[in-house]
């Protein structure tokens, strides 16, 4: 950013960072019976065993990271993709560098993010991690609503910050008009700035000239900077930025600087500016600058860098009273401010908002957005207008007339050095109608369908920046308001459940969508008749054609099935094989049996007594769909009935 912008609105107070922390409070239960099974435990125990296989790594990964556990989940992602590479997707990539920042291991984050981008070159998190954020085609289709010209005003010193007064442009700069004594600010060898007027229809038909300028009032000129000024409808009154001086006295904060305040003057009875006052919400500690009325006047808004500012200037707002006292000062937020400067607003008739910022996506340094502001601060679509009102330099202070569809911005674009210019413009296009998404979605019990109440649901961006959080109520219900043309990430959370989450891409044009999130039990009722297969969503156990030897991709099913087994020592199951209806039916029912037998003996091989174990080979007599004989049927049917249950008998 250029010198005399810096020290128009130099701040010398830190940025201030706000950072936000989930915190996830989990009760541990503890039960004497075997009434529950908590399959995140059961997993853990198996790993512990030596048990290892892509899938059961996963598993564990994605548990620990979905309850925020990030350092056991980058345990487990990181021996996941030490071991089967080749069994890793893209997001699994991703939540491992989630993982690894949650630790502060930036670097190797850095580098799990690389080869997530590798996989996935066309998401959109890969292409902000690649500094190539996908902005560029929102910002193109506002390009061209406005015509942009540079105007006869111009001085060759920094003329800018424009406003309309009566039929007059009042606008600021640092030429001298002729004084004796010329003061210089030591910053960059300009004057100190002043207020200046010109008849405005002299401007838009470009006939002005310096020598049409005059300098606004000597009342309100000071031999320091002033700018910025916005009038009241009936021209009798005026806030404007000035100095911390007032009635010749020049004040500094503690540090020795000094900072810029809101004036406001009105006229007397003789058509004179006069009882000149700061706004009593002014400080010498802070800065609060560039004043703007809305349409009704009963709120001015303005940019500060006080206590309660995200970032380097926030814009807020005060009420007026019908007293003319003032409310305490509102921050507008932080759908509008962010980490960095926001400035120069500007509220038109239809109470549409123009603020300058370098925090929100743009083109250069500072640029123009519009959105609206509600009567209760919510915050419309916040909209980069494009070229030519926006260039890669700074471009700000923005006002426009809708009557006439024409209007004035300020910036730097044709200077290398420090001078702003002001440039007419024009508006010739009606702006496209803002994309708004309406996101709506349920919240169920996975295994039952029950709607669920108190589940937090909480809507991020790609870089888990929160958007919003609701709590459903008894509908099981919640609404978001998301970017339009995004990727963001629905994540459901409650008490007793394992957390989900989903992504969504959000259309790029106004829609509505609606999202069904299912929750899992992380203690399942363990009910006699009930598959434990079903409990724990066991993979199916896999034997060799015509073989009946456990495989080791089998063995880690079954210990999942032997540590539910010892969790509860007076559980007794009924194993049940099955075969699908290929080959004959007496060699099929031999085989399952077979089959069965192992899996029994595996078991009781490790560990568990075989009394608690009951079972028998059922062949292709139970089959779960039509496949049977002499039936044409795809693989994945035919696996659907070559299957194994391990049904909960109850208590021995």
């Amino acid at each position: 950013m250029k010198k005399y912008f810096i020290l128009l609105f130099i701040l010398s107070t830190p940025v201030i960072t706000i950072a936000q922390q989930s915190k996830i409070s989990r009760g541990n239960k503890v039960y004497t019976n075997f009434e529950f099974v908590n399959a995140q435990e059961i997993y853990q125990k198996v790993a512990d065993k030596g048990y290892e296989s892509a899938d059961l790594y996963k598993r564990l990964g994605d548990s620990y990271y979905l309850n925020a556990s990030y350092e056991k989940a980058q345990l487990w992602y990181g021996k996941l993709i030490e071991k089967y590479a080749d069994n890793v997707d893209a997001e699994t990539y991703f939540r491992y560098a989630i993982a690894l920042k949650g630790t502060k291991d930036y670097k190797r984050s850095d580098e799990i993010m690389s080869r997530f981008a590798e996989l996935n070159e066309s998401d959109k998190r890969a292409q902000i991690f690649k500094n190539h954020p996908d902005y560029l085609e929102d910002i193109d289709a506002y390009k061209d609503m406005y015509t942009v010209t540079e105007t006869t005003i111009n001085s060759g010193y920094s003329d800018f910050g424009a406003a309309f007064y009566e039929d007059k442009l009042i606008f600021s700069s640092a030429k001298d008009t002729g004084s004796f004594v010329k003061r210089v600010h030591a910053w960059n060898g300009q004057p100190f700035l002043d207020l200046y007027e010109v008849p405005v229809d002299l401007v838009y038909s470009q006939e002005a000239t310096l020598k049409n300028t005059k300098k606004f009032d000597r009342r309100i000129n000071t031999p320091f900077h002033e700018s910025t000024p916005v009038f009241t409808k009936d021209g009798n009154t005026v806030y404007f930025t000035r100095n911390n001086y007032n009635d010749g006295n020049y004040r500094d904060d503690a540090d020795g600087i000094n900072k810029l305040k809101i004036y406001k003057a009105v006229k007397n009875n003789k058509d004179k500016w006069s009882a000149i006052e700061e706004l009593p919400f002014s400080s010498d500690a802070y800065t609060i600058a560039h004043p703007a009325l809305s349409p009704d006047e009963k709120r001015l808004y303005f940019s500060s860098d006080m206590p309660g500012t995200f970032g380097d200037a926030d814009l807020w707002y005060v009420t007026i009273k019908d007293d003319g006292t003032y409310s305490a000062p509102v921050n507008l937020g932080d759908q509008i401010n962010t980490e960095g400067r926001e400035s120069y607003p500007f509220i038109c008739d239809e109470n549409d908002l123009y603020f300058a910022s370098n925090g929100h996506l743009g083109l250069g340094g500072l640029d123009v957005f519009q959105t609206t502001v509600g009567d209760n601060g919510e915050v419309s679509a916040i909209i980069n207008l494009g070229a030519p009102v926006n260039t890669s330099k700074d471009d700000f202070a923005f006002i426009i007339d809708h009557v006439s569809n024409k209007g004035f911005l300020s910036s730097n674009r044709a200077q290398e050095a420090v001078n702003d210019d002001i440039y007419m413009l024009e508006r010739i296009k009606t702006p496209p109608p803002p994309c708004v998404i309406d996101l709506t979605g349920l919240v169920t019990d996975k295994d039952t369908g029950e709607k669920l109440s108190g589940v937090t649901v909480t809507l991020y961006d790609i870089n888990k920046n929160v958007f919003g959080t609701e709590v459903t109520d008894a509908t099981a219900t919640f609404s978001f308001d998301p970017s339009c043309d995004r990727e963001m990430l629905v994540r459901a959370e409650k008490e007793g459940y394992i957390p989900e989450e989903i992504m969504i891409t959000t259309p790029a044009t106004s829609a509505s969508l609606n999202e069904l999130l299912q929750l899992e039990k992380i203690n399942k009722p363990l009910i006699p008749g009930t598959d434990i297969t079903t409990i724990l969503d066991l993979n199916p156990i896999y034997f060799d054609f015509d073989r009946y030897t456990i495989r080791q991709d089998a063995a880690v099913e079954l210990a999942k099935v032997q540590s539910v087994m010892e969790e509860y020592p007076t559980l007794r199951i009924d194993v049940r094989s099955h075969t699908d209806s290929r080959g004959n039916d007496i060699y099929n029912e031999r085989l399952s049996q077979k089959r069965n037998d192992a899996t029994i003996q595996w078991l009781v091989d490790n560990g568990i007594d075989r009394s608690r174990l009951t079972g028998r080979g059922y062949g292709e007599s139970q089959p779960v769909n039509n496949c049977t004989n002499n039936v044409a049927c795809s693989e994945a049917a035919h696996q659907d009935n070559r299957r194994s249950e391990f049904i909960i008998l109850g208590d021995r």
